[in-house]
């Protein structure tokens, strides 16, 4: 038989009709079709991973084969990278180490002093020299670190080498604000930008076939490369284009098979540099990198079948220190990580909880829906668990909005149908006049708080979780005369057709700049926990109310405990909770899921055993509060 690539199609010529059908069936596995006219075997992708499979196997099957020139070029290419692939690891390994190039680690800091206005921290010039060696790496460092500024410096190298000249980020559309401040602060210029998000379908793709005007920053979001993703490979296909790309927040491709998974490792191939950026690297399994690596380094089987195998082996059994033994190895040399610890940060100070006693009526709502609940426990046996879970779940997030807003009891949980309050017409009269009836004490207490700090001068950022509890409290602070604005689910994200609607962007930029007199910010975690820095002018946080949700505790925490500015500033945090409630068992809950993954966190290899990006301990709670009395 005879080997041979026409028309970038690896070709298996003259088959042998002696090949058993176990050779066939390994053939057909690797992607081969047959074409019965030429009575041969054809390949039309992954022929760089799939020819050298090829031919060990037919040598160890002892099937007599040639191949072509084009095939030996191919093989000696694939070796070529082979022995490159080699040596970046051995770089990455040994810099880690503390074994690297003296002078050209100084080379990397002439470059840094003379091209990056900004100056960096130790850590950061490091991490950039790192991401430089291994070409294409991967920064788990935790939030606040100053990852996006690493990037930057890294990409800025390469491309005075003329091996890049465009950056493209695939993100949350919360990071499209800091990625455009960051590039200016940075690289001491303003990029030209291209938003590649929502917005007309047909005007945006017009964009990746444009001969010209080729910007340097592009910003897209991971449902829009889901959509785009052959354009995207087009665009990157262009000579011109030799494209940086960074997956932003990467843990939004993790799950193996994923649609947005899937496009992010297709377009991989077409750029010249990779890296990924997130804090929350393997939170639940081994099987969280596999997809972070593959995209790295496609071609490269990093981590291989059998290693997942016992990967997976490791993991039921709990034997982490194992596990780390063979992941180091196949991926240490190709990531940095900066641990909390290694910041330098001023303390982050949390304040004892400031403990309020509740209104006459938002007490009579509480106590009679906590009093149903606790009847409703006891007979839920009779229904089947899923139900049962679902009630529960519904339940504790009643229990949630009486601690924050009662007029939120009038609103609809999804897949909770149960009327809590059924029969009652008086707690159904006090829900539907609440406002008329009084104000909440928490929000009286907010009030007080908020003066101290506006007559302070110091600005203050207010997390709530629900969004009309934070258009409460604006009316309020609007009516007091405070000037606050508030950043929330339905708040746009910038995109060109929104000119007239004042963006999360903008807002933040206002809030962070000392001199505009926005000094009050009220933000919920889901719209604003991830990707927004407010540390630079902002040292104090209230939570009016809190979830049990500890991925965004912590990551709101972050927000204002952050590389260029918390490091001579303490970060304060105040909390407001409700006496004789559940609001006690939600900080206290938070305060030790927080201590135990950031335990975790400091290690490159753990896993989270408690589920820290789910709001799974709301039934954890349940249980504890209503069925272990």
């Amino acid at each position: 038989m005879h080997l041979d690539i026409l028309d970038n199609i690896l070709v298996i010529k003259g088959i042998d009709s002696n090949l058993k059908p176990r050779h066939k069936s390994q053939l057909n596995d690797w992607g081969f079709t047959k074409d019965t006219r030429e009575n041969d075997l054809r390949l039309n992708d992954n022929i760089e991973t799939v020819l050298p499979k090829v031919l060990k196997y037919f040598t160890k099957s002892n099937i007599n084969y040639t191949i072509s020139d084009s095939c030996n070029n191919l093989i000696e290419e694939i070796s070529k990278k082979t022995n490159r692939f080699r040596q970046l690891m051995e770089r990455g390994k040994d810099f880690k180490e503390g074994k690297f190039d003296r002078d050209d680690f100084a080379k990397h800091l002439s470059f840094l002093s003379t091209n990056i206005p900004r100056k960096l921290k130790e850590h950061q010039i490091k991490a950039a020299y790192h991401l430089y060696l291994v070409g294409n790496g991967a920064n788990f460092s935790v939030p606040g670190s100053g990852k996006t500024t690493v990037v930057l410096c890294a990409y800025e190298r390469l491309k005075s080498k003329g091996d890049v000249n465009t950056l493209f980020v695939v993100g949350p559309t919360a990071c499209f604000g800091p990625w455009k401040d960051e590039f200016k602060l940075v690289l001491g210029r303003n990029p030209s930008c291209c938003i590649l998000a929502g917005g007309d379908k047909l005007q945006r793709k017009l964009e990746y076939f444009k001969s010209h005007n080729t910007y340097e920053l592009y910003l897209t979001t991971f449902q829009t490369l889901l959509n785009d993703q052959d354009e995207v490979c087009s665009f990157f296909k262009e000579r011109k284009v030799n494209v940086f790309l960074v997956i932003d927040e990467a843990h939004y491709i993790k799950q193996v098979n994923g649609n947005w998974a899937n496009a992010v490792l297709k377009i991989a191939n077409y750029s010249k540099y990779r890296c990924i950026l997130t804090g929350t690297p393997i939170p639940r399994s081994y099987v969280d990198l596999y997809n972070l690596f593959d995209f790295l380094w496609p071609n490269s089987n990093l981590i291989t079948s059998e290693d997942k195998a016992k990967l997976r082996i490791l993991e039921e059994k709990k034997e982490y220190k194992t596990a780390r033994k063979v992941l180091e190895p196949a991926v240490g040399p190709l990531f940095y990580r900066v641990r909390k610890s290694e910041l330098n940060l001023s303390p982050q100070v949390f304040h004892e909880p400031i403990i309020i006693q509740m209104n006459t009526y938002e007490r009579k709502v509480y106590d009679a829906i906590m009093q149903k609940i606790i009847t409703y426990a006891k007979e839920d046996f009779l229904k089947n668990i899923e139900l049962v879970l679902k009630l529960r779940r519904g339940r504790m997030i009643r229990l949630r909005q009486c601690l924050s807003y009662t007029k939120l009891l009038r609103t609809a949980i999804t897949d909770y149908t149960e009327d809590i309050i059924e029969d009652d017409n008086d707690l159904r009269y006090v829900i539907r006049n609440y406002d008329n009836l009084e104000m909440p004490a928490k929000l009286h207490c907010l009030v007080k708080l908020v003066k101290e700090f506006q007559e302070k001068q110091e600005k203050v950022l207010i997390w709530a979780n629900f969004i009309n509890t934070i258009k409460l409290i604006e009316t309020t602070f609007k009516d007091l005369g405070f000037y606050s604005k508030k950043i929330i689910g339905e708040t746009p994200i910038e995109k060109t057709s929104l000119e007239e609607e004042e963006t999360r962007e903008k807002i933040r930029n206002e809030f962070v700049d000392e001199e505009s007199g926005l000094n009050i910010l009220l933000a919920n975690p889901a719209a604003c926990a991830e990707s927004i820095s407010l540390h630079k002018t902002c040292h104090n946080a209230i939570y009016y109310d809190l979830s049990y949700n500890c991925s965004q505790y912590l990551q709101s925490l972050d927000r204002i405990h952050r590389v260029g500015g918390s490091e001579e500033n303490q970060s304060n945090y105040f909390f407001l909770q409700y006496e004789n409630t559940i609001d006690p068992d939600i900080l206290k809950n938070l305060k030790s899921k927080a201590r135990k993954m950031y335990d975790v966190i400091e290690g490159d290899y753990n896993i989270y055993s408690l589920d820290m990006f789910e709001d799974s301990d709301e039934l954890a709670a349940y249980e504890r509060l209503f069925l272990e009395q």
